[in-house]
Protein backbone atom coordinates (compact mmCIF):
# COMPACT_ATOMS: atom_id res chain seq x y z
CA UNK A 1 0.00 0.00 0.00
CA UNK A 2 1.44 3.30 -1.08
CA UNK A 3 2.20 5.91 1.58
CA UNK A 4 -0.08 8.93 1.63
CA UNK A 5 1.75 12.25 1.54
CA UNK A 6 0.33 14.89 3.86
CA UNK A 7 1.78 18.39 3.40
CA UNK A 8 3.18 20.12 6.47
CA UNK A 9 0.72 23.01 6.21
CA UNK A 10 -2.19 20.54 6.39
CA UNK A 11 -0.74 19.04 9.58
CA UNK A 12 -0.44 22.52 11.10
CA UNK A 13 -4.00 23.39 10.13
CA UNK A 14 -5.24 20.15 11.69
CA UNK A 15 -3.38 20.86 14.93
CA UNK A 16 -4.88 24.34 15.15
CA UNK A 17 -8.35 22.95 14.37
CA UNK A 18 -7.99 20.46 17.20
CA UNK A 19 -6.83 23.12 19.68
CA UNK A 20 -8.89 23.69 22.80
CA UNK A 21 -9.39 27.36 23.57
CA UNK A 22 -10.38 27.77 27.20
CA UNK A 23 -10.52 31.56 27.17
CA UNK A 24 -10.08 34.26 24.55
CA UNK A 25 -10.78 37.97 24.96
CA UNK A 26 -10.18 40.76 22.43
CA UNK A 27 -12.75 43.36 23.62
CA UNK A 28 -14.30 43.73 20.17
CA UNK A 29 -17.91 44.18 21.33
CA UNK A 30 -17.72 47.58 22.99
CA UNK A 31 -18.96 48.02 26.53
CA UNK A 32 -20.36 44.48 26.70
CA UNK A 33 -17.03 43.46 28.23
CA UNK A 34 -18.54 44.59 31.56
CA UNK A 35 -20.88 41.57 31.42
CA UNK A 36 -17.87 39.23 31.41
CA UNK A 37 -15.42 40.97 33.73
CA UNK A 38 -16.15 41.52 37.42
CA UNK A 39 -14.65 44.48 39.27
CA UNK A 40 -13.72 43.55 42.84
CA UNK A 41 -15.48 45.47 45.59
CA UNK A 42 -13.18 44.17 48.32
CA UNK A 43 -11.76 47.69 48.74
CA UNK A 44 -13.56 50.91 47.84
CA UNK A 45 -10.21 52.44 46.90
CA UNK A 46 -9.51 49.93 44.11
CA UNK A 47 -8.79 51.64 40.80
CA UNK A 48 -11.18 51.37 37.86
CA UNK A 49 -10.65 50.17 34.30
CA UNK A 50 -11.97 51.56 31.05
CA UNK A 51 -11.90 50.31 27.47
CA UNK A 52 -9.30 52.23 25.45
CA UNK A 53 -6.77 51.85 22.64
CA UNK A 54 -4.63 54.60 24.14
CA UNK A 55 -3.13 57.77 22.73
CA UNK A 56 -1.51 55.89 19.84
CA UNK A 57 -2.40 52.52 18.36
CA UNK A 58 -2.18 50.28 15.31
CA UNK A 59 -5.96 49.92 14.95
CA UNK A 60 -8.41 52.02 16.96
CA UNK A 61 -10.87 49.16 17.57
CA UNK A 62 -8.65 46.07 17.57
CA UNK A 63 -6.20 47.64 20.02
CA UNK A 64 -8.83 48.46 22.63
CA UNK A 65 -8.24 46.75 25.94
CA UNK A 66 -8.60 47.21 29.69
CA UNK A 67 -6.77 50.38 30.73
CA UNK A 68 -5.91 51.43 34.28
CA UNK A 69 -7.20 54.96 34.93
CA UNK A 70 -6.16 56.16 38.40
CA UNK A 71 -2.67 56.80 39.78
CA UNK A 72 -1.46 55.23 42.99
CA UNK A 73 -4.10 52.51 43.18
CA UNK A 74 -4.50 48.78 43.56
CA UNK A 75 -6.56 47.09 40.85
CA UNK A 76 -8.57 43.87 40.96
CA UNK A 77 -10.75 42.57 38.14
CA UNK A 78 -11.41 39.08 36.76
CA UNK A 79 -13.30 37.01 34.20
CA UNK A 80 -14.61 33.49 34.64
CA UNK A 81 -14.71 30.61 32.13
CA UNK A 82 -15.62 26.92 32.09
CA UNK A 83 -13.33 25.12 34.57
CA UNK A 84 -10.75 22.68 33.22
CA UNK A 85 -7.70 20.66 34.20
CA UNK A 86 -4.43 20.84 32.31
CA UNK A 87 -3.33 17.43 33.60
CA UNK A 88 -1.34 15.70 30.87
CA UNK A 89 -1.76 18.69 28.52
CA UNK A 90 0.22 21.70 27.43
CA UNK A 91 -0.97 24.97 28.96
CA UNK A 92 -0.40 28.21 27.05
CA UNK A 93 -1.17 31.60 28.61
CA UNK A 94 -0.81 34.68 26.43
CA UNK A 95 -1.77 38.36 26.40
CA UNK A 96 -0.57 41.79 25.35
CA UNK A 97 0.35 44.67 27.64
CA UNK A 98 1.17 48.28 26.78
CA UNK A 99 2.72 50.73 29.26
CA UNK A 100 2.13 53.84 27.18
CA UNK A 101 2.55 55.98 30.33
CA UNK A 102 6.21 54.83 30.48
CA UNK A 103 5.77 52.73 33.63
CA UNK A 104 7.81 53.90 36.62
CA UNK A 105 6.54 51.49 39.24
CA UNK A 106 3.75 48.95 38.94
CA UNK A 107 2.62 45.55 37.73
CA UNK A 108 1.65 44.43 34.26
CA UNK A 109 1.14 40.76 35.09
CA UNK A 110 -1.93 38.51 35.09
CA UNK A 111 -3.09 35.77 37.45
CA UNK A 112 -4.83 32.46 36.75
CA UNK A 113 -7.27 31.47 39.50
CA UNK A 114 -9.16 28.36 40.64
CA UNK A 115 -12.78 28.23 39.53
CA UNK A 116 -14.03 28.88 43.05
CA UNK A 117 -12.32 32.27 43.39
CA UNK A 118 -14.59 34.94 44.89
CA UNK A 119 -14.54 37.55 42.12
CA UNK A 120 -16.36 40.22 44.12
CA UNK A 121 -13.78 39.94 46.90
CA UNK A 122 -10.70 39.47 44.72
CA UNK A 123 -7.60 40.89 46.41
CA UNK A 124 -3.93 40.24 47.00
CA UNK A 125 -4.93 37.52 49.46
CA UNK A 126 -6.88 35.53 46.85
CA UNK A 127 -5.19 32.21 46.07
CA UNK A 128 -4.01 31.87 42.49
CA UNK A 129 -2.45 29.08 40.44
CA UNK A 130 -0.14 31.09 38.17
CA UNK A 131 1.17 34.64 38.12
CA UNK A 132 2.84 35.69 34.88
CA UNK A 133 4.01 38.92 33.31
CA UNK A 134 6.11 42.06 33.70
CA UNK A 135 6.77 43.98 36.90
CA UNK A 136 8.63 47.30 36.87
CA UNK A 137 9.75 49.53 39.75
CA UNK A 138 12.60 52.01 39.44
CA UNK A 139 15.93 50.92 38.04
CA UNK A 140 16.20 47.68 40.02
CA UNK A 141 13.03 45.74 39.18
CA UNK A 142 12.35 45.10 35.50
CA UNK A 143 11.43 41.45 35.49
CA UNK A 144 8.96 38.90 34.18
CA UNK A 145 7.29 36.98 37.00
CA UNK A 146 6.56 33.28 36.54
CA UNK A 147 5.12 32.05 39.83
CA UNK A 148 3.46 28.65 40.29
CA UNK A 149 1.31 27.55 43.22
CA UNK A 150 2.20 24.10 44.49
CA UNK A 151 1.43 22.35 47.79
CA UNK A 152 0.06 25.56 49.35
CA UNK A 153 3.14 27.61 48.50
CA UNK A 154 4.14 29.98 45.72
CA UNK A 155 7.31 29.17 43.81
CA UNK A 156 9.08 31.72 41.64
CA UNK A 157 11.33 30.95 38.68
CA UNK A 158 14.86 31.54 39.94
CA UNK A 159 16.16 32.67 36.54
CA UNK A 160 16.10 36.46 35.99
CA UNK A 161 13.86 37.27 33.01
CA UNK A 162 13.94 40.88 31.87
CA UNK A 163 10.74 42.51 30.62
CA UNK A 164 10.19 45.25 28.05
CA UNK A 165 10.22 48.77 29.49
CA UNK A 166 9.15 50.99 26.57
CA UNK A 167 5.70 52.40 25.86
CA UNK A 168 4.68 50.03 23.06
CA UNK A 169 2.43 46.96 23.10
CA UNK A 170 4.22 43.67 23.74
CA UNK A 171 3.08 40.06 23.52
CA UNK A 172 3.83 37.84 26.53
CA UNK A 173 3.51 34.05 26.29
CA UNK A 174 4.00 31.33 28.91
CA UNK A 175 4.08 27.65 27.90
CA UNK A 176 3.94 24.86 30.50
CA UNK A 177 4.32 21.37 29.04
CA UNK A 178 3.38 18.00 30.60
CA UNK A 179 7.00 16.84 30.36
CA UNK A 180 7.84 19.58 32.91
CA UNK A 181 9.55 21.86 30.42
CA UNK A 182 8.53 25.48 30.01
CA UNK A 183 9.10 28.44 27.74
CA UNK A 184 8.65 32.20 28.11
CA UNK A 185 8.25 34.30 24.99
CA UNK A 186 8.12 38.04 24.42
CA UNK A 187 6.90 39.24 21.05
CA UNK A 188 6.97 35.68 19.74
CA UNK A 189 10.64 35.16 20.58
CA UNK A 190 11.76 32.68 23.24
CA UNK A 191 13.69 34.51 25.95
CA UNK A 192 13.84 31.74 28.57
CA UNK A 193 13.17 28.03 28.74
CA UNK A 194 14.20 24.96 30.63
CA UNK A 195 13.05 22.46 33.24
CA UNK A 196 10.42 23.32 35.84
CA UNK A 197 12.15 20.81 38.10
CA UNK A 198 15.36 22.82 38.26
CA UNK A 199 14.33 26.41 37.48
CA UNK A 200 11.87 26.83 40.38
CA UNK A 201 12.54 27.08 44.10
CA UNK A 202 10.78 23.93 45.23
CA UNK A 203 10.95 24.58 48.97
CA UNK A 204 7.67 22.83 49.71
CA UNK A 205 9.13 19.50 48.61
CA UNK A 206 11.71 19.74 51.39
CA UNK A 207 9.07 20.53 54.01
CA UNK A 208 6.76 17.85 52.69
CA UNK A 209 9.40 15.13 53.02
CA UNK A 210 11.24 16.41 56.09
CA UNK A 211 9.16 14.51 58.65
CA UNK A 212 9.62 11.29 56.69
CA UNK A 213 13.36 11.84 56.52
CA UNK A 214 13.66 12.47 60.26
CA UNK A 215 11.56 9.44 61.20
CA UNK A 216 14.01 6.96 59.71
CA UNK A 217 17.33 5.95 61.09
CA UNK A 218 20.18 7.58 59.18
CA UNK A 219 22.68 4.79 59.60
CA UNK A 220 20.20 2.06 58.71
CA UNK A 221 19.35 3.91 55.53
CA UNK A 222 23.04 4.04 54.66
CA UNK A 223 23.22 0.26 54.96
CA UNK A 224 20.21 -0.26 52.67
CA UNK A 225 21.97 1.44 49.75
CA UNK A 226 18.96 1.45 47.35
CA UNK A 227 19.92 1.38 43.70
CA UNK A 228 17.80 4.45 42.94
CA UNK A 229 19.34 6.48 45.78
CA UNK A 230 19.32 10.18 44.85
CA UNK A 231 19.15 13.07 47.25
CA UNK A 232 19.11 16.86 47.43
CA UNK A 233 20.53 19.42 49.83
CA UNK A 234 20.15 23.16 50.28
CA UNK A 235 22.67 25.44 48.59
CA UNK A 236 24.20 27.14 51.62
CA UNK A 237 26.09 29.63 49.43
CA UNK A 238 22.93 31.04 47.84
CA UNK A 239 21.80 34.57 48.74
CA UNK A 240 18.32 36.06 48.51
CA UNK A 241 18.00 38.11 45.25
CA UNK A 242 18.02 41.89 45.79
CA UNK A 243 14.67 42.28 43.98
CA UNK A 244 12.89 39.53 45.95
CA UNK A 245 9.46 40.72 47.13
CA UNK A 246 8.16 38.54 49.95
CA UNK A 247 4.56 39.65 49.42
CA UNK A 248 4.61 38.69 45.74
CA UNK A 249 7.19 35.90 45.67
CA UNK A 250 6.58 34.31 49.09
CA UNK A 251 9.21 33.53 51.71
CA UNK A 252 12.60 33.04 50.08
CA UNK A 253 14.50 29.84 50.69
CA UNK A 254 17.71 28.70 49.14
CA UNK A 255 17.50 26.41 46.07
CA UNK A 256 18.36 22.72 46.33
CA UNK A 257 21.39 21.10 44.74
CA UNK A 258 21.33 17.55 43.46
CA UNK A 259 23.65 14.77 44.55
CA UNK A 260 24.78 12.26 41.91
CA UNK A 261 23.17 8.79 41.80
CA UNK A 262 24.31 6.26 44.43
CA UNK A 263 27.69 4.67 43.96
CA UNK A 264 29.18 1.95 46.12
CA UNK A 265 31.20 3.55 48.86
CA UNK A 266 29.77 7.06 48.38
CA UNK A 267 29.19 8.69 51.78
CA UNK A 268 27.38 11.95 52.61
CA UNK A 269 30.45 13.15 54.52
CA UNK A 270 30.35 16.71 55.81
CA UNK A 271 26.63 17.06 55.18
CA UNK A 272 24.25 17.19 58.11
CA UNK A 273 21.44 14.68 57.77
CA UNK A 274 18.76 17.39 58.25
CA UNK A 275 19.50 18.86 54.83
CA UNK A 276 18.64 15.65 53.01
CA UNK A 277 15.32 15.73 51.24
CA UNK A 278 14.84 12.02 50.51
CA UNK A 279 15.92 9.01 52.56
CA UNK A 280 14.75 6.59 49.89
CA UNK A 281 13.37 7.44 46.51
CA UNK A 282 11.20 4.82 44.89
CA UNK A 283 10.55 7.05 41.88
CA UNK A 284 13.24 9.45 40.72
CA UNK A 285 10.64 11.15 38.55
CA UNK A 286 9.06 12.45 41.75
CA UNK A 287 8.05 15.87 40.39
CA UNK A 288 5.79 14.25 37.82
CA UNK A 289 4.36 12.14 40.62
CA UNK A 290 3.50 15.28 42.57
CA UNK A 291 1.88 16.96 39.53
CA UNK A 292 3.95 20.14 39.56
CA UNK A 293 2.51 22.66 37.05
CA UNK A 294 -0.73 20.66 36.77
CA UNK A 295 -3.86 22.37 38.05
CA UNK A 296 -7.16 20.59 38.47
CA UNK A 297 -9.69 23.41 38.57
CA UNK A 298 -8.59 26.39 36.44
CA UNK A 299 -11.56 28.70 36.02
CA UNK A 300 -10.73 32.42 36.06
CA UNK A 301 -8.22 34.97 34.83
CA UNK A 302 -7.62 38.33 36.44
CA UNK A 303 -5.59 41.46 37.01
CA UNK A 304 -4.65 42.02 40.64
CA UNK A 305 -1.86 44.57 40.85
CA UNK A 306 -0.61 47.98 41.99
CA UNK A 307 0.39 50.93 39.80
CA UNK A 308 1.91 54.28 40.74
CA UNK A 309 1.21 55.81 37.35
CA UNK A 310 -1.83 54.50 35.47
CA UNK A 311 -2.40 54.03 31.73
CA UNK A 312 -1.44 50.40 31.08
CA UNK A 313 -3.60 48.56 28.50
CA UNK A 314 -4.22 44.79 28.71
CA UNK A 315 -5.60 42.99 25.66
CA UNK A 316 -5.69 39.79 23.58
CA UNK A 317 -5.99 37.35 26.48
CA UNK A 318 -5.68 33.69 25.52
CA UNK A 319 -5.61 30.37 27.39
CA UNK A 320 -5.26 27.27 25.23
CA UNK A 321 -3.58 23.87 24.99
CA UNK A 322 -2.03 24.59 21.59
CA UNK A 323 1.27 26.35 21.02
CA UNK A 324 0.46 26.64 17.31
CA UNK A 325 -2.89 28.28 17.95
CA UNK A 326 -1.31 30.76 20.35
CA UNK A 327 1.37 31.64 17.82
CA UNK A 328 -1.20 32.20 15.07
CA UNK A 329 -3.43 34.22 17.40
CA UNK A 330 -0.48 36.42 18.34
CA UNK A 331 0.32 37.05 14.70
CA UNK A 332 -3.31 37.86 13.88
CA UNK A 333 -3.61 40.38 16.74
CA UNK A 334 -0.40 41.97 17.97
CA UNK A 335 1.44 40.97 14.79
CA UNK A 336 -0.96 42.98 12.62
CA UNK A 337 -0.98 46.17 14.69
CA UNK A 338 2.55 46.48 16.11
CA UNK A 339 3.92 48.20 12.99
CA UNK A 340 1.10 50.76 12.54
CA UNK A 341 1.25 51.49 16.29
CA UNK A 342 4.90 52.56 16.07
CA UNK A 343 4.20 54.56 12.94
CA UNK A 344 1.42 56.50 14.68
CA UNK A 345 3.64 57.16 17.69
CA UNK A 346 6.40 58.44 15.40
CA UNK A 347 3.99 60.80 13.61
CA UNK A 348 2.66 62.13 16.93
CA UNK A 349 6.17 62.65 18.26
CA UNK A 350 7.18 64.67 15.20
CA UNK A 351 4.03 66.78 15.49
CA UNK A 352 4.73 67.49 19.17
CA UNK A 353 8.32 68.49 18.40
CA UNK A 354 7.08 70.84 15.69
CA UNK A 355 4.49 72.34 18.03
CA UNK A 356 7.08 72.81 20.79
CA UNK A 357 9.39 74.64 18.37
CA UNK A 358 6.56 76.89 17.22
CA UNK A 359 5.62 77.75 20.81
CA UNK A 360 9.26 78.53 21.65
CA UNK A 361 9.56 80.82 18.64
CA UNK A 362 6.33 82.59 19.59
CA UNK A 363 7.48 83.17 23.17
CA UNK A 364 10.90 84.31 21.96
CA UNK A 365 9.31 86.95 19.72
CA UNK A 366 7.16 88.11 22.62
CA UNK A 367 10.11 88.16 25.01
CA UNK A 368 8.47 85.84 27.51
CA UNK A 369 11.30 83.39 28.19
CA UNK A 370 12.87 85.10 31.27
CA UNK A 371 15.11 82.08 31.86
CA UNK A 372 12.28 79.52 31.69
CA UNK A 373 12.87 76.08 30.24
CA UNK A 374 11.83 75.87 26.59
CA UNK A 375 8.81 73.84 25.48
CA UNK A 376 11.14 71.79 23.25
CA UNK A 377 13.35 70.79 26.20
CA UNK A 378 10.33 70.01 28.36
CA UNK A 379 8.97 67.73 25.60
CA UNK A 380 12.19 65.73 25.40
CA UNK A 381 12.55 65.50 29.16
CA UNK A 382 8.99 64.18 29.44
CA UNK A 383 9.64 61.46 26.87
CA UNK A 384 12.79 60.32 28.67
CA UNK A 385 10.85 59.47 31.85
Amino acid sequence: MAAVYVPLWAVCVLRVALATVYFQEEFLDGERWRNRWVQSTNDSQFGHFRLSSGKFYGHKEKDKGLQTTQNGRFYAISARFKPFSNKGKTLVIQYTVKHEQKMDCGGGYIKIFPADVDQKNLSGKSQYYIMFGPDICGFDIKKVHVILHFKNQYHSNKKPIRCKVDGFTHLYTLILRPDLTYEVKIDGQAIESGSIEYDWNLTSLKKMEKSLAESKDWEQDEEDKPQDWEKHFLDASANKPSDWNSELDGDWQAPMLQKPPYQDGLKPEGIDKDVWLHQKMKNTNYLTEYDLSEFENIGAIGLELWQVRSGTIFDNFLITDSEEYAENFGKATWGETKGPEREMDDIQAKEEVKKAHEEDEKELLMGNFDGKESNFKRFHRRNEL
